[in-house]
């Protein structure tokens, strides 16, 4: 029986590879126009039909995300998630789509190893996988957000590093007589990098609207959960608004972020010593153990 089972599941596992392989997924516009032109298509925003990004998708994927959709688990991602799809340019519906298969693969672990130690004759309960399966699966479900939060924190750095050489740009161009208006859109087009370019694009789209900058930069803050931005808005809308002078208040955000970025440098390394650390106290104590363990065993057999 669990032979045929076994065997069942390769024979499926291998119609759904040669369909894919043979239904190839057609590549979206943008997408083959982004690599044809060497840039990165801007990232949908969150709440809008994700379909043509998952249009050049695997089959496997696409299956997943229509589960998904069934299931309606779009609707219960927090909008912190929603934040870091937005940070790292992940489709939501590609993000619970692997929501789903770690779910999947985290739910059937166990019945699996339970399946291969029946097959070669030890026994185990069967209450047992039906306890812990459900338990891996809300953990595996999981376990993909915390992969984008970490690399959402990293954009997110990266982004407020960017964001300090920006500041200085700004105010040395309101140091040289220039508006503030002026200065933010003079200053965002000599930088490169994916921060510039979302800094380049609230703006641009800012002109075309019709609004403030300040309010483009701080609708962009919300978007990509950087707190920093929306400071930054705020000191400019008084600059915009008010008339106020804040060139000395952006020189001093721009230097606050510089010593942030440097404390956090401090702090990973830290922490990176930390982990080298462990190995080695791991290797010590089973070297005790190597060391010990004869003595006490002789002593016990004795």
């Amino acid at each position: 029986m669990i032979p045929a089972l076994f065997a069942g599941a390769g024979v499926g596992l291998g119609i759904v590879l040669i369909v894919s392989g043979l239904v190839p997924s057609r590549t979206p516009l943008t997408v083959a126009a982004a690599r044809l032109h060497g840039a990165r298509p801007a990232p949908p925003l969150i709440g809008t039909d994700d379909g043509p990004a998952l249009a050049g998708a695997p089959a496997l994927t696409r299956l997943l995300h229509g589960v998904a959709t069934a299931l309606g688990l779009r609707r219960t991602v927090e909008r912190s998630v929603a934040a870091d799809l937005r940070v790292t340019g992940d489709p939501l519906d590609a993000h619970v789509a692997s929501r789903v298969l770690c779910a999947l693969v985290g739910f059937g672990l166990l019945p699996a190893t339970a399946m291969l130690m029946w097959a070669g004759g030890t026994g185990l309960p069967v209450a047992v996988p039906g306890i812990v399966a459900p338990l891996l699966a809300a953990v595996g479900y999981f376990v993909p957000t915390l992969t984008l939060r970490s690399r959402a924190e990293e954009r997110r750095r990266s982004f407020r590093h960017a964001l300090s050489s920006f500041l200085d740009l700004v105010s040395v161009s309101l140091a040289g007589g220039a508006g503030v208006e002026t200065a933010l859109h003079r200053s965002v087009e000599t930088g490169q990098g994916w921060a510039f370019e979302e800094l380049r694009h609230a703006l641009l789209t800012s002109s075309l609207l019709g609004s403030t900058p300040w309010a483009a930069l701080d609708r962009l803050g919300v978007e990509l959960g950087v707190v920093e931005l929306r400071e930054l808005a705020a000191s400019v809308a008084l600059a915009g608004e008010d008339g106020a002078r804040v060139r000395a208040s952006i020189a001093a955000k721009a230097r606050a972020l510089r010593a942030r970025s440097l404390t956090d440098t401090e702090a990973d390394a830290e922490a990176a010593t930390e982990r080298m650390s462990l190995p080695i106290v791991v290797l010590m104590v089973g070297f005790m153990i190597f060391v010990v363990f004869p003595a006490i065993s002789r002593i016990l057999t004795v």
